[in-house]
C-alpha cells in the first residue's frame, strides 16, 4: 500500500492533498520519464463522481494499480513505493496529470 499525496486540485477525490479513493491506476505503459504518466483514476470536479471505491478516512493508504513497465516501482503492476505524488495542479483532463514519483529502470 501506497500513501499518495495529489497536488490535482480539480480531481474530485483530491481532499486535503490527500486521494480519497481506495485504489488508482496510474497509466503510461511506454513512459520513460514523468510527463508520460497520467492518473487513469482522475475525476474532474462536477462530474458527479459517486462514491464507489472511495474509502472513509482518506488519509489511508491508498493501492496504486501502474501499467508502467519501465518504473522502478512497478513490482506485478502495483507500485511498491512507500510515498508517491500525482501532479497536475488545476488538470482538467488525465492526460494532464502525472505521476510525480517516477524513477526509470
Amino acid at each position: 500500500m501506497t500513501r499518495l499525496h495529489c497536488d490535482v486540485v480539480n480531481c474530485c477525490y483530491n481532499k486535503d492533498k490527500s486521494c480519497k479513493l481506495c485504489d488508482i491506476r496510474v497509466e503510461g505503459k511506454g513512459a520513460h520519464n514523468c510527463s508520460d504518466t497520467s492518473c487513469g483514476s482522475f475525476a474532474p470536479r462536477g462530474c458527479g463522481c459517486g462514491s464507489t471505491n472511495v474509502c472513509e478516512n482518506h488519509k489511508m493508504d491508498t493501492k496504486v494499480a501502474c501499467e508502467v513497465v519501465e518504473c522502478r516501482f512497478n513490482k506485478g503492476c502495483m507500485c511498491s513505493a512507500k510515498e508517491i505524488g500525482i501532479s497536475g495542479g488545476h488538470a482538467d483532463r488525465s492526460n494532464q496529470t502525472e505521476c510525480a514519483s517516477f524513477e526509470c529502470k
